[in-house]
């Protein structure tokens, strides 16, 4: 694609790719740090411009769960894999969390910038493909961490959920904050309206979401519901949080940390292929 140019009186997105003759534009070496650093910092202010709905209400929702399942359903004296219900489950609802702001936080952005007509405004500035990527999805990733902290502490007066290894609780909260950032920039590539995106949300992120052993063991499920469910990155987010808050997990954690590792590089390589070649991001 060329840059702005007016062909038939359609504006046409600029360029992502590296220039033609050789130069290293937006390389290891040539990284615009300030542009980088300003799409970061209003990736931020977003979502924090209206924290109540993006960090409040998610821990609303945790609460009601709690509530629910504690109360009506006699989750305070259930027990899975030797833990109390309401530790087994606390996990769980925060990952869900995550998992929600992080695709929404990427997915929101661009998706407004490309109905409202305004997407010029992160394509114009002189950032590389992967610099705009970056800068985008770790607003989301920032979300996502913030999210879970919240909710996290919410949760200690009712389950307990100290961190029992750190090492996995920091490891998973990036990870997946990281997918669901990027599945949601290549959501929002693909929609043109924001019906598509919510049918995304509303049969995709949300089906998997729930159907990862949220609220339940995977133990429990008979032979192929089971191996179903351990091919769902979703389950491998919530049993290694799991793991890291509580010790108990139902799966193992060395290929849950492989598998989100090898469907984030994926995911990066796919956005990026899609950006540089300016996939359905015409203004």
């Amino acid at each position: 694609m060329d840059g702005m140019a007016s062909t038939g009186g359609e504006a046409r997105a600029p360029a992502l790719d590296l220039p033609e003759d050789g130069t290293t534009f937006g390389t290891f070496w040539d990284i615009n740090y300030v542009g980088l650093w300003t799409l970061y910092v209003k990736e931020v202010r977003r979502f924090m411009k209206v924290v109540t709905q993006t960090v409040l209400a998610p821990v609303a929702t945790t609460l009601i769960f709690l509530a629910v399942f504690s109360l009506a359903l006699g989750g305070a004296s259930r027990t899975v894999g030797n833990l109390p219900y309401l530790t087994f489950l606390a996990p769980g609802l925060v990952m869900m969390s995550v998992i929600q702001n992080a695709f929404s936080n990427t997915s929101s952005s661009i998706i407004i910038a490309k109905v409202q007509g305004n997407i010029v405004d992160y394509l114009m500035p002189p950032l590389s493909a992967g610099e705009l990527l970056f800068g985008v999805t770790m607003g989301g990733v920032t979300r996502g961490f913030l999210v879970a902290t919240v909710v996290w502490l919410t949760m200690l007066p009712f389950a307990d959920v100290v961190p029992h290894h750190l090492w996995a609780v920091l490891y998973y909260v990036l990870a997946a904050s990281l997918v669901l950032s990027l599945l949601g920039f290549l959501a929002a590539l693909w929609a043109e309206k924001f019906d598509q995106m919510a049918a995304v949300t509303n049969f995709i992120i949300t089906p998997l979401s729930f159907l990862s052993g949220t609220f339940y063991s995977i133990q429990a499920l008979p032979e192929a519901f089971h191996a179903v469910a351990l091919a769902n990155p979703f389950f491998y987010m919530i049993d290694g949080l799991r793991y890291g808050l509580t010790g108990h997990a139902d799966g193992s954690v060395a290929v849950g940390a492989l598998y989100l590792l090898v469907v984030s590089a994926a995911l990066w390589g796919l956005a990026l292929a899609l950006l540089r070649r300016g996939y359905r991001l015409k203004a």
